[in-house]
């Protein structure tokens, strides 16, 4: 189940979402137009557990920054919204409630 409180502060047009759907789209070798945000990165992109960790590391370079892995879980890469919430968390710490 993804966290609605991550995902829910990343819109299109957030640089976090922009990125990672530019990241996803170079990381299968597909065009940015092709990747939605609401896309499901396992089911209907084909992402598997070495293109995650490609993407991952790339997200990293691109924002120059290291991000805390042991919070990483599988429901981040429900879809790229949902990675990029994970990403967010990561850069700007996590939702107020």
């Amino acid at each position: 189940m993804t966290d609605r409180r991550t995902t829910s502060a990343v819109q299109p047009g957030d640089g976090h979402l922009d990125l990672v759907r530019r990241v996803v789209a170079r990381v299968l070798r597909r065009g940015v137009g092709e990747i939605g945000y609401d896309d499901r990165l396992l089911d209907e992109l084909g992402v598997d557990s070495i293109s995650a960790l490609q993407l991952i590391l790339e997200i990293e370079a691109g924002l120059d920054a290291d991000f805390d892995l042991d919070d990483l879980e599988q429901h981040h890469f429900a879809t790229v919204r949902s990675l990029a919430g994970y990403v967010h968390t990561q850069v700007s710490g996590p939702p107020c409630s």
